[in-house]
């Protein structure tokens, strides 16, 4: 009697071990993927008022968590500013989000998808005078040539958009540190 329930035991233990074989891991649909072209180290540069590239900072966005999200470092050129973010496709919602906190103490929590072959993210929080809510809007736009543009927006009413930054990211061998 014994050596028929160890049998069970084990045939039951084989079946269930089939099972989770048969799964397919965690986040691996297509979903995500889309912002894989972002992963990497990168050097930053954004114009300045003149037109001329200037280095904005340094930026590190590599995969985690079983591939299940990204995470970025960022390191501003010239000052002490760093900030990091997490990015994940919420499949409940059918969204990306990404929450973002920096060392001015700065949060931002931003959701959106691909379009158009564009990460665009947005999302809303207060303006710092209080002076109501501001939409901020970035989005991420791979180019031929392995770089990718970056621009947040910000707007007031919607229809108005202010640029805050549009840097250009390209492939760098030193990856960011940050605090």
């Amino acid at each position: 009697m014994k050596y028929i329930m160890s049998l069970i035991l084990v045939f039951s233990s084989l079946a269930l071990a089939q099972d989770e074989a048969a799964k397919p891991p965690p986040c691996s649909t297509d979903q995500y993927r889309q912002f894989d072209f972002w992963i990497g180290d990168w050097t930053v540069t954004s114009a300045d008022a003149e037109g001329k590239d200037q280095l904005a900072g340094h930026n590190s966005i590599k995969p985690i968590h079983s591939q299940c999200a990204l995470q970025e470092n960022w390191v501003s050129a010239g000052s002490t500013m760093v900030g990091s973010s997490f990015n994940i496709y919420d499949k409940a919602n059918d969204k990306w989000h990404q929450t973002w906190v920096d060392s001015n103490g700065t949060l931002l929590e931003l959701d959106g998808g691909l379009q158009d072959g564009k990460m665009i993210l947005s999302g809303q929080r207060p303006a710092r005078d209080g002076s109501g809510l501001v939409t901020h809007r970035i989005s991420w736009t791979p180019n031929e040539d392995g770089s990718v543009r970056q621009l947040w927006e910000a707007s007031k009413d919607g229809e108005t958009w202010s640029a805050l930054f549009d840097g250009l990211y390209r492939k760098s061998d030193a990856p960011a540190t940050s605090e």
